[in-house]
């Protein structure tokens, strides 16, 4: 679909984020009518893109004053530029109507995107009013899981035959009303529609008219298959520079093709994923949710960790004992456990993102947890000895400082030890190796953390 509002940078977007809140808070500085009539211009003139942005940021009544101010023709686009959980909250407020509007100015992919959020009595009807391709498409796009390129795959694109001139193509292009968005090459197909190339369209301009495709056509196009996995798909666009690419089925038929808008929001939604995960939040949350609903999706991470927490503290409790005759080992266990989790985070998070590009096989693992291990005992050393050097300044004790320092390069070690594993092992579980991890090796190097200073102070000083 063809955006007729620019978007606005970021700087520029926070202001009309700004002015915007300004004339829903103004009901006492303007009249209705003039409060409304200035809204609805702020709307109007933002990209659909931008309005998601503000209507996220804007709890639920002022984002459903915002909503009613949208264009029907807009709300498509809106909705499937929104998160997830904020797409709910205006869909609950749409009727039938007005959601057979929205879906009716979006393309066959999209309306496949946003099919799954509505009720079955609406899709049924959207695809009764779809022609025959149109429903066929939709349907074929259904049909895939949202992991699958067969999902997000777009079916407005331009073929061409092998066997004719580049001025045969490029008079044919001229009769088309406009190009699909994002198309920087032609696909090559012969009778059965089976892919033998790609045109690039700079090729296309510098080349001569007269000679014909198949002398100009690359034949060694990435294609991709429907069941292939989004996010593998994705970083091979980012690897390879892609602008678009063929998808063909597995006699090698072409049945639509991937564009790099849609793989930015594979990208982002990825990011996002794991950035949730990793400190256990289930699924995407509107920022104004209720309490409810954000209790329900934070309680399961919130209630591991109270367990976690609780064997920390028993660790600390059976070296009560200890605490009570050295009173500092209370202010300096606390850097050891830290210090520890930091380190930890670090290499996880090193680990999701190579597992993530598949870059880690068992061997490279066995190579990674040798280095990270090198990397900790050599930062145990030398931090490890800073803090020594202090806490034996601190409490002139030289006992203490050494445990200081061994405690740090042991909690170091087994940050990383655990920073490779935990993926690791919750890959080979078949769980995302992202989940929780981040709680994980905070609890393990808490308590490791205290057990292992409290232990070598308990034998070495008291």
């Amino acid at each position: 679909m063809t955006d007729t509002v620019a978007r606005s940078p970021h700087s520029v977007l926070q202001a009309q984020l700004a002015r915007v809140e300004e004339l829903l808070r103004a009901e006492h500085a303007l009249a209705p009518a003039q409060r409304i009539t200035a809204l609805q211009g702020e709307v109007d003139a933002l990209h659909p893109a931008d309005i998601a942005y503000i209507l996220e940021a804007l709890p639920p009544d002022e984002r459903l004053e915002v909503w009613n101010r949208v264009k029907a023709d807009r709300d498509g686009e809106i909705l499937l530029e929104v998160s997830d959980a904020v797409r709910e909250s205006l869909l609950a407020d749409m009727d039938k109507r007005e959601l057979l509007a929205a879906a009716e100015q979006l393309d066959a992919e999209e309306i496949a995107d946003l099919a799954e959020d509505l009720p079955d009595d609406v899709v049924q009807e959207i695809l009764y009013r779809l022609n025959a391709e149109e429903r066929s498409q939709v349907q074929t796009a259904m049909s895939w899981a949202d992991d699958q390129v067969g999902a997000i795959m777009d079916f407005d694109m331009v073929t061409i035959r092998e066997d004719v001139t580049l001025e045969t193509v490029l008079r044919y292009l001229r009769r088309l009303k406009e190009l699909p968005e994002h198309t920087d090459k032609l696909f090559v197909v012969n009778s059965g529609m089976v892919l033998t190339g790609v045109l690039p369209i700079r090729w296309l301009l510098v080349n001569d008219p007269l000679k014909r495709v198949a002398q100009v056509m690359a034949a060694d196009a990435n294609t991709f298959r429907p069941e292939d996995d989004v996010a593998q798909t994705a970083q091979a666009f980012e690897r390879y520079d892609l602008v678009t690419a063929p998808v063909v089925d597995d006699h090698g038929r072409l049945i639509g093709r991937l564009t790099i808008n849609a793989m930015v929001d594979v990208i982002r939604e990825e990011s996002d994923a794991e950035v949730r995960e990793r400190f256990g939040l289930l699924e995407d949350e509107d920022m104004f949710a209720s309490v409810w609903k954000s209790l329900r999706n934070r309680w399961a991470w919130l209630a591991i960790n109270l367990v976690t927490a609780f064997i920390a503290s028993r660790v600390i409790g059976v070296f009560e004992g200890s605490i009570q005759k050295l009173v500092a080992l209370a202010a300096l266990m606390p850097i050891v456990a830290g210090i520890g989790g930091n380190s930890g985070n670090q290499t996880i998070t090193m680990i999701v993102r190579a597992l993530a590009l598949n870059q880690v096989s068992v061997t490279s693992a066995r190579r990674l947890l040798r280095k990270e291990l090198g990397v900790s005992l050599i930062n145990g050393l030398i931090w490890g000895g800073v803090i020594g050097i202090v806490a034996w300044l601190l409490y002139d004790s030289l006992a203490l400082g050494a445990v200081m320092t061994a405690a740090m390069t042991l909690n170091l070690m087994l940050a990383a030890l655990m920073g490779v594993l935990i993926p690791m092992s919750l890959l080979k579980f078949g769980r995302d190796p992202a989940m929780g991890s981040s709680v994980m090796i905070t609890a393990i190097t808490d308590s490791g953390g205290f057990f292992i200073f409290l232990g070598l102070a308990t034998v070495f000083l008291i």
